[in-house]
């Protein structure tokens, strides 16, 4: 087993067990034990309230998600291709990636009312630059020579996309894509906890509301759970298909 492997399968148990002792000595409501805190996760999974947060909350990370990937993505290779699209749009992008993620999400409430749209909205505007700045590196540095062959070999629009703009794009996409989603997750607790009336932020605001702290920590575990398991599952596999490209013909070494 390696080192790495190692220190994952220690380092939980030691987290759960320095968590025992502490919460033990302190015997106070405010950092209840393990137990209280699996018992409470299992108590919001039997009423159904758990997986009902969880799956508002994931529609809303999903939907997001993709709305900002694409228009980042378009964003970002139009400004990377052109040189007048990067002059135009750049000071913009500037102004976005500094604006606080809480100011628009309070401006578009005020303006649009407590409303879905206006949620889902707040977290695409927030995570659009970010992702623009990431694929438009990536499109400046698109191999002039792969352009060339592209062209002796007379390949349309489509074959160049495929075959020679996406390969070189992806680490670019994936990177994107790792960051953003755990940017996305971040804000779409925030647009809940503002002004929605269900998911996981809202069970935190209420909990909180109370000084609920086994169900604060039970909520935070059960998704800090889901996003591992999308990284581990689709987002880790995908960057590894994404690049296995770039390790044809590499030299082997013994």
């Amino acid at each position: 087993m390696s080192v790495r492997a190692l220190a994952g399968w220690v380092g939980l148990p030691t987290l759960l067990l320095a968590w025992w002792l502490v919460a033990g000595l302190l015997d106070s409501a405010l950092l209840p034990t393990p137990g209280v805190v699996f018992d409470t996760l299992w108590q919001a999974h039997r009423t159904g309230e758990l997986w009902h947060h969880l799956g508002v909350t994931l529609r809303r990370v999903v939907i997001s998600f993709f709305l900002a990937m694409a228009l980042g993505t378009l964003l970002g290779v139009w400004m990377g291709r052109s040189r007048l699209a990067d002059d135009l749009l750049d000071p913009l992008l500037v102004a976005l990636l500094n604006l606080p993620a809480l100011v628009t999400i309070i401006l578009l409430y005020v303006w649009f009312g407590l409303i879905e749209a206006a949620a889902v909205l707040a977290v695409v505007i927030n995570k659009v630059p970010n992702v623009a700045v990431m694929v438009r590196e990536g499109a400046r540095s698109l191999d002039v020579r792969l352009e060339q062959m592209a062209d002796i070999y007379r390949f349309g629009r489509g074959r160049r996309l495929v075959h020679v703009w996406l390969p070189q794009l992806a680490p670019y996409l994936m990177a994107a894509a790792r960051s953003g989603l755990a940017l996305v997750w971040k804000i779409v607790l925030v647009v809940e906890l503002l002004g929605r009336s269900d998911g996981v932020g809202f069970e935190l605001h209420m909990a909180f509301q109370v000084f609920d702290v086994a169900t604060i920590l039970a909520y935070s575990l059960a998704f800090i759970a889901v996003v591992q398991l999308v990284e581990q599952v689709v987002l880790r596999p995908l960057e590894r298909r994404s690049s296995r490209w770039r390790r044809v013909g590499e030299p082997h070494h013994a």
